[in-house]
C-alpha cells in the first residue's frame, strides 16, 4: 500500500512541525497522528536532546487508547533504542497505533531498526514519503551519521570571470548587499565559519552573523581560523561572542596518531553545520580533501581581468584536476537572483550520484 494523498498531507505539515525543534546533536523530527478516517488526532515534534521524541510528544496529547487503529505520520524512521529516552517504536506499539508512515530510514547503528520491530509486532509500515524533503531538513544531521564528520558547506564570491579579487588583493566588495545579507543569514544557520589565517591578516573578518541593520543574528557560528601564523591579539575575530579555535589546517579530515583531524574534532563539539568561506586556498583545500558537501558560488555582474603572474587571484586554486576525466562534476541545486548578483547552489557529484 502506497501513501495515500492525507498522510502525504500530513507528512508535508510533519516536517513544518519538526522545523520548530533546535538544531543540535539530535536531529529535528515532526510527527502527526491520523485517525482510521485520515483526520489529524494530534501533531508533535522533538524539543531537543532529553525531551520527547516527536512521536511521544504527539501520543502525550491523546488520550490513552485513543490511539489504538491510528496511523502515525513521522519524519524520520522510528527509533528503536533507550537513551535519554525509550524507544519511539515501542511506544508506538504501545498505544495500539496500526499504520506509522515515515520518510527516512535512521541511519544510527543503534537507533536504527525501528521499522522492523514494527512490522515484528504487526504494524503496517510504509517508508519514503516525501524523502527528499526530509533529507534536505536533515542533510547535517544525517551527514554526522553516515560519514562521522559535520556537513559542509563552501562558499566563495567571484567576478563573472572567475576572480575573487583585482590585481592588488581588494576584494571588498565584489557582491552587492542582497548577496551579503543572504551570506549573513547562512552563517547564522552554522555551527561553526572556517576561514583561513591569510583571510584574518588581510581582511580582519569579525566572522559574525549580522543582520541587514548591523545587529547579531542570536545564533552565531564559532570562529575558525586555519594556518600556522598566529591571530594578532587585537584581531576582530578575537571579539567574537563565541571563542576561537585555531588549527595549523593540515588535518582536515584524516586521521593522525598525534591529534584527532579537524572534522573530528569539531563533531565531538557538537558541531553539526560547517561554513568555509576563508579565500581560494582553504575552499580548495576542502574540495580537493572531498569535504565539500554544498557549494555557494556568489557570481557578480563584473569583470577584474588576469593580473601577472601570482597576481590573478583566482576564485580556487588547484584542486589535483590534471585532465578533464579528473574534473569535479557538480550538480545545480538552485539558480537565485540577488539583486544583480547570482547565487548558485551545488552539490558535488559521487560515483554513486548526486
Amino acid at each position: 500500500m502506497t501513501a495515500t494523498d492525507r498522510e502525504r498531507d500530513a507528512m508535508a505539515r510533519a516536517l513544518v512541525l519538526a522545523q520548530n525543534g533546535p538544531r543540535g546533536v539530535n536531529p529535528q523530527v515532526g510527527a502527526v497522528i491520523l485517525s482510521a478516517a485520515g483526520d489529524v488526532l494530534a501533531e508533535g515534534w522533538h524539543r531537543g536532546a532529553g525531551t520527547a521524541h516527536a512521536e511521544v510528544d504527539a501520543l502525550s496529547h491523546l488520550a490513552p487508547g485513543a490511539a489504538r487503529g491510528a496511523t502515525a505520520v513521522v519524519t524520520l524512521e522510528p527509533c528503536n533504542h533507550t537513551g535519554r529516552t525509550g524507544p519511539c517504536a515501542q511506544a508506538l506499539i504501545d498505544a495500539g497505533v496500526a499504520r506509522v508512515v515515515y520518510a527516512i530510514d535512521d541511519p544510527g547503528a543503534q537507533s536504527g531498526g525501528g521499522a522492523e520491530h514494527l512490522r515484528n509486532a504487526g504494524v503496517e509500515v510504509e517508508s519514503g514519503v516525501l524523502a527528499e524533503d526530509a533529507t534536505a531538513l536533515l542533510d547535517s544531521w544525517l551527514t554526522v551519521q553516515r560519514l562521522g564528520r559535520p556537513f559542509v558547506t563552501v562558499k566563495w564570491a567571484q567576478s563573472l570571470d572567475g576572480r575573487a579579487a583585482a590585481s592588488d588583493g581588494t576584494s571588498q566588495w565584489i557582491t552587492g548587499p542582497a548577496a551579503r545579507a543572504d551570506v549573513h543569514r547562512r552563517r547564522s544557520e552554522a555551527d561553526a565559519i572556517i576561514v583561513g589565517i591569510g583571510t584574518v591578516l588581510a581582511d580582519d573578518p569579525a566572522l559574525t552573523a549580522r543582520k541587514p541593520d548591523g545587529s547579531l543574528y542570536e545564533h552565531q557560528p564559532r570562529p575558525v581560523v586555519l594556518g600556522q601564523r598566529s591571530v594578532p591579539d587585537g584581531a576582530a575575530v578575537r571579539r567574537h561572542p563565541l571563542p576561537l579555535l585555531h588549527r595549523d589546517g593540515e588535518n582536515l579530515g584524516g586521521e593522525s596518531p598525534n591529534e584527532p583531524s579537524l572534522m573530528t574534532q569539531l563533531r565531538d563539539e557538537g558541531i553539526h553545520r560547517v561554513f568555509v568561506e576563508g579565500g581560494p586556498t582553504i575552499a580548495s583545500a576542502f574540495l580537493r580533501a572531498g569535504l565539500a558537501d554544498e557549494l555557494l558560488v556568489y557570481v557578480a555582474p563584473t569583470l577584474l581581468g588576469y593580473g601577472p603572474g601570482d597576481a590573478d587571484h583566482p576564485a580556487l586554486r588547484s584542486l589535483g584536476v590534471e585532465t578533464i576525466t579528473q574534473q569535479r562534476r557538480l550538480e545545480i541545486r538552485t539558480l537565485d537572483r540577488l539583486g544583480d548578483d547570482l547565487l548558485i547552489v551545488a552539490h558535488p557529484v559521487t560515483k554513486e550520484g548526486a
